[in-house]
């Protein structure tokens, strides 16, 4: 007899053993036992029906969600497949392709006056480190290819000041993993720290509100599109914090290919750098270079097409 909840256990604790959150895929492989218990005989658990009436977009779900749920259940029937149960495995085309927003890439320009325009904030007595976080967040975003959340939860037991090196936690889905910084980032942290030392001595986070939480994600945000409107080269784009880290990766991409080196085989190494769950993910970086590196002898398109799917928001 089929033990549906042991063969969901032993996958959930596969995944943590790889550095993935547990919580991310319970709910998805639950909600389908639950499902399938319901409506099914043991038998038809892991059949063609139940899997795809399991699958097929609810009313309640926007395109995104739905997604990530077949997404998250999909790495149950393929780990199913390794281990030689039979069951239904979901074509490959299943999912439609979804476009949520194309990145902005900032040019050189655009980065440097961001940069600066931040650094022009005047202090303020109510939020007293404000100015000092604007000129810092967005910065160790970019340079340490983070993604937006990463930045502005830092703990500041996770910034290694001495190594140089950021500890980046559990995030949903994604894997905990460390970030090193350069020389001069790494000095921006320093200056900063000690800054922060004088204001709030006992803060656990690096980059902390008045009331000693993070600061919210609408605020990254917010705060990006009004130096945005000052500084833009390109009246009507919209950019936003994420863009900070497609940047990242399609500069270290150009970098490599200007060497000349062998892009496929670093990209496993990008991909462990930013925390990718998919190595698609990673190579989804390839669309956004410059249309002069595009055509550069270096990629192969017929290697990489079947591979590449739109970029999620949150990749």
């Amino acid at each position: 007899m089929l033990d549906l909840d042991m063969i969901i256990e032993d996958m959930l604790v596969y995944k943590e053993s790889l550095g993935y959150s547990r919580s991310s895929y319970s709910w998805v492989l639950n909600n389908y036992r639950d499902f399938v218990q319901q409506n099914y005989t043991v038998e038809e658990w892991l059949s063609e029906d139940a899997v795809l009436n399991w699958c097929r977009r609810r009313d309640t779900e926007n395109p995104s969600g739905h997604q990530t749920r077949v997404s998250k259940f999909n790495g149950l029937l393929k780990y199913l497949a390794g281990r030689n149960v039979g069951c239904y495995q979901l074509p490959s085309n299943f999912m439609s392709k979804i476009v949520r927003y194309t990145p902005y890439i900032f040019t050189d320009n655009e980065l440097l006056s961001i940069f600066q325009e931040f650094d022009r904030v005047k202090p303020n007595s109510q939020a007293p480190m404000r100015y000092r976080i604007l000129s810092v967040v967005y910065r160790l975003i970019y340079f340490c290819g983070l993604r937006p959340n990463e930045g502005r939860e830092l703990l500041r037991a996770d910034v290694d000041l001495e190594s140089g090196v950021l500890f980046i936690r559990k995030n949903k889905a994604h894997r905990e993993r460390y970030v090193p910084m350069s020389a001069d980032v790494k000095k921006m942290c320093v200056e900063y720290s000690q800054k922060l030392d004088e204001v709030y001595p006992h803060s656990e986070y690096f980059f902390p509100s008045p009331d000693g939480d993070p600061y919210s994600q609408q605020w990254l945000s917010e705060n990006l599109r009004e130096v945005w409107k000052t500084v833009s080269e390109n009246n009507g784009s919209r950019a936003r914090p994420y863009d900070l880290r497609h940047r990242y990766a399609t500069t270290i991409m150009m970098k490599w290919l200007d060497e000349g080196v062998d892009i496929y085989a670093k990209l496993p190494y990008l991909r462990e750098f930013m925390g990718h769950e998919n190595f698609s993910d990673t190579m989804y970086y390839i669309h956004l270079l410059p249309e002069n590196l595009v055509r550069s002898s270096a990629i192969d398109w017929d290697r990489f097409n079947n591979l590449i799917p739109e970029v999620p928001e949150d990749e």
